[in-house]
């Protein structure tokens, strides 16, 4: 006959092996966050940018399966318990979707851009300091000098 030992271990491992015993860690964290939760005490207000951010992070943790952080996430914030219009967010945010951005969260086609945008200016920056011979801390004099020129850059001087 098993042992009670082994026969905790056996159901551990299935419930691991199924994915089961994270989600069922995580829905006590909820549950246990829940019964901690001041329901008495009000909740600042949600300024439109805290709902906008929040909204992001609850697509992104629903998307990966994260469904106890997203309802932590909604009760702690205030969040409404229904997601904002997806279409609303994008004209807020100025984002043109296509077929691909809109199957995925917008906090990845956020971060997308961002991290395209970035290489692209080390290429050219890369591509403009091998045609001429650099010289140490040349990146930082050109910073300076279009600072000083006034010259704006996503809402910032460079």
């Amino acid at each position: 006959m098993t042992s009670t030992q082994e026969l905790k271990d056996v159901i551990k491992e299935t419930l691991e092996s199924h994915g089961t015993l994270g989600q069922i860690k995580a829905r006590i964290r909820a549950e246990v966050f829940n019964s901690l939760d001041d329901h008495g005490e009000a909740k600042p207000p949600l300024s439109s940018e805290n709902m906008i951010i929040n909204e992001l992070i609850r697509e992104y943790l629903e998307f990966n399966k994260y469904k106890y952080s997203s309802s932590v996430l909604t009760a702690e914030s205030g969040q409404p318990k229904e997601p904002l219009n997806r279409e609303f967010l994008a004209r807020e945010l100025n984002i043109r979707e296509d077929h691909t951005s809109s199957s995925i969260p917008m906090l990845y086609s956020i971060v997308s851009h961002y991290i395209k945008d970035n290489r692209s200016v080390l290429a050219k920056s890369t591509l403009r300091d091998r045609s001429s011979a650099p010289q140490i801390g040349s990146a930082f004099r050109e910073q300076d000098e279009d600072a000083e020129q006034g010259i704006v850059v996503r809402g910032g001087t460079r």
